[in-house]
């Protein structure tokens, strides 16, 4: 399966250009509009909870604490989401391409994971950029975002085409995904910091394989800290689970998807 892939790596690359040029059309934005998007959001957010916030960021004396916090774990949870919510539906939607074309199915999310992170690239440059505005310059911690791309997308990619794969036998698999994805998101520290949360609480946070890596982006961004290499260990361990997880169902149920379709 994986050489089928390599095999296919033009393919992928065409397709990768082909749908960022399809987005792109007619728009005279272009790609602003992949991070205006997230952008407005995190805007939203800091205007509204940014002095609530500011008292429980007593250690942060930047003004601006609370803006690159939270702009750091939307940058993070926006890659996470965006290819997990798209490859779920990715079957669905490319039916008719399965049908009517021979290629390796699982080129399908791949494709969407190359385009997600070439938005999320774009994001975090300007993110860059409104942060020399607030003063916080990019440093060497910056680097530890390329692990903690590779450690979020590999654990949306196994849940995705996971789900991907049972959504095309059960459409209400993306109907649930849709609410639980809501959910987890308030379910990690991205609007609010983890201190703020009651004791309790946070020991059910440490079942959140997400709570770490969007830790993670914000000690890089805003303290320009590394990682706890201790503390990313559990989502190594489930984004690799995962993977192979949706490798075997997915060899297994491919004979009978474009059927299912």
């Amino acid at each position: 399966m994986l050489k089928s892939i390599w095999n296919y790596r033009h393919f992928i690359l065409a397709s990768i250009k082909g749908e960022l040029r399809g987005r792109f059309a007619r728009s005279r934005l272009g790609a602003l509009w992949f991070i205006l998007h997230p952008l407005a959001q995190a805007l939203i957010f800091s205007i509204v909870l940014s002095e609530v916030m500011r008292a429980k960021m007593p250690n942060m004396t930047n003004p601006a604490a609370y803006p690159i916090y939270l702009l750091s774990g939307m940058a993070a949870w926006g890659l996470f989401s965006e290819i997990l919510m798209r490859s779920m539906n990715v079957f669905i939607e490319q039916a008719a391409a399965l049908k009517k074309i021979s290629f390796p199915r699982l080129c399908l999310p791949i494709i969407v994971w190359g385009s997600a992170l070439i938005n999320h690239l774009l994001l975090l440059v300007s993110i860059a950029v409104i942060f020399l505005f607030f003063g916080q310059y990019p440093g060497l911690a910056w680097l530890y975002l390329i692990p903690g791309m590779l450690l979020i997308s590999a654990l949306a990619f196994g849940i995705g085409v996971f789900l991907g794969v049972l959504n095309v036998f059960a459409r209400d698999v993306a109907q649930a995904m849709a609410v639980v994805m809501q959910l987890w998101f308030w379910f990690t520290p991205i609007v609010y910091v983890k201190s703020a949360v009651p004791e309790g609480f946070q020991k059910l946070l440490r079942f959140n394989p997400m709570a770490p890596l969007v830790e993670l982006y914000q000690n890089a961004l805003l303290l320009n800290e590394g990682p706890s290499w201790l503390g990313i260990l559990p989502p190594i361990v489930v984004g690799a689970c995962m993977v192979l997880l949706a490798f075997t169902l997915f060899r297994r149920a491919s004979a009978d998807l474009v059927d299912a379709l």
